[in-house]
């Protein structure tokens, strides 16, 4: 057959197949390693049930593959993973848990199966075969039009940043009330400084206090209840008061990012390595919130059904002044506490049979060593490098005296914070028995 009646058959072929959808030019997909496409509901009317997004990857020579947005096993999002070559097989890792899928089969190792589509490029187009079309733009079910997928976020959020630097999205985070456009904004944000679209720290002004959902109800610390997490009532308890705790975790690591992007050791600027350090919390912390929440609603609750308290922010109005300071009791006293108490709160979990809440606070927990090793890291790097040097450990005894109120409480998690490299010396001194 010539190349013409070639490509005049597969057109008609796909023209007359309606489950084919066009998606765009190779030269222009071929510009993104991924591309997420929508399921085109203005054209489904009569949909019950609303369908996964759909990943578009490329990877060389004019290959595509088209394969189901969220990961079965947890719901994470394999936008935001890796491609790798496992046994032969083109797979991307979910970034949530590292469950491997074949772009090609949809298969994983560990016996799961996600929905794969074929795709086909036919005169330098890209189609992708699905039971409903799909679309680079997003239908918005609110007004009944559609958005453009990359533009999306800033149409959900009140605000929009005034330039493309990690200060102005710093702002925007903390101007944001809901969670979840927190979390879209931070997961993007990570990607572009990954790649290369954000490069600028820029300088900005940082709210006060973080704007919340006006649902949500919110006491002193003391007040709240949550119980041990034997019995069902307790254990969403327990996940609703992670939830905002994650919550605040975000703006938490944004706000240091933000909030501190002009300071000065030793008359020089914190190294773009720092930003991108806590740009790594802040999107650990929003993958944190999206899986506590999405188990809340497993169990039959959501986010917002409970009270909740602002304590730790309260701890970064204390330290707002200096980033010492801020590093000390935010992220070495906080979050060092969580590696004490997490551990168990996973085990009560257990006990209960309750092994897929398990599962996501031995994840957190995991990714929370990180967190206390990314404080510990630029609390000595802050000491290390200023005029004249300071000596760690006194420095942050002496800090830890001014700004927590009382002593560190026992028991310890002497594994977990000798694995974030924070030595028995750093902390034991501060207790009430070393007094």
């Amino acid at each position: 057959m010539d190349f013409a009646g070639g490509l005049l058959s597969a057109l008609r072929g796909i023209i007359n197949d309606v489950k084919w959808s066009k998606i765009g030019s190779v030269s222009e997909l071929k510009k993104n390693k991924v591309t997420k496409l929508y399921p085109d509901l203005e054209d489904d009317d009569d949909m019950v049930i609303q369908p996964d997004d759909v990943l578009l990857f490329y990877i060389n020579d004019d290959e595509f593959y088209a394969i189901d947005c969220s990961c079965p096993h947890a719901g994470g999002s394999l936008e935001l993973g890796d491609i790798e070559d496992i046994d032969n097989e083109i797979s991307v890792i979910c970034p949530w848990h590292s469950y491997d899928f074949s772009l090609k089969t949809g298969e994983s190792s560990t016996g799961l199966k996600t929905n794969i589509y074929e795709t086909k490029v036919v005169n330098n187009f890209v189609y992708v075969k699905c039971d409903h079309r799909l679309s680079k733009s997003k239908y918005d079910l609110n007004n009944g039009a559609k958005t453009n997928g990359e533009n999306s976020l800033s149409k959900q959020i009140v605000h929009k940043p005034e330039s493309n630097t990690l200060s102005c999205l710093a702002k925007l985070i903390l101007n944001t009330a809901d969670p979840c456009d927190k979390v879209a904004v931070t997961q993007k944000a990570f990607n572009d400084w990954k790649n290369g679209v954000i490069t600028e720290i820029g300088r900005d002004f940082m709210p006060d206090e973080p704007k919340r959902l006006d649902i949500l109800e919110t006491k002193e610390p003391g007040q709240i209840k949550r119980g041990k997490g034997g019995t069902l009532k307790t254990r969403i308890a327990i996940l609703h008061s992670l939830a905002n705790i994650e919550q605040w975790a975000i703006d938490l690591a944004w706000d240091i990012i933000g909030r501190f992007s002009s300071t000065l050791v030793d008359h020089k600027n914190m190294p773009p390595e720092f930003f991108g350090d806590f740009l790594k919390v802040a999107n650990d912390e929003a993958r944190h919130y999206t899986m506590i929440e999405q188990r809340l609603k497993e169990l039959g609750s959501y986010f917002g059904e409970l009270p909740v308290h602002n304590g730790l922010w309260q701890s970064a109005q204390e330290t707002a002044h200096d980033l010492l300071a801020r590093l000390a009791i935010v992220h070495m006293v906080h979050e060092a506490r969580g590696l004490d108490v997490q551990p168990k709160t996973a085990q009560r979990f257990l006990s209960q049979n309750d092994k897929e809440s398990f599962e996501l606070l031995t994840t957190v927990y995991h990714d929370e060593i990180t967190h206390v090793a990314c404080g510990m890291k630029w609390f000595n790097y802050v000491c290390v490098n200023s005029n004249p040097p300071l000596e760690p450990v006194s420095t942050f005894h002496a800090i830890v005296k001014k700004h927590f109120k009382g002593y560190l409480k026992p028991p310890f998690n002497t594994e977990g914070r000798t694995s974030a490299g924070m030595s028995e010396d750093w902390y034991i001194p501060l207790t009430k028995s070393s007094q």
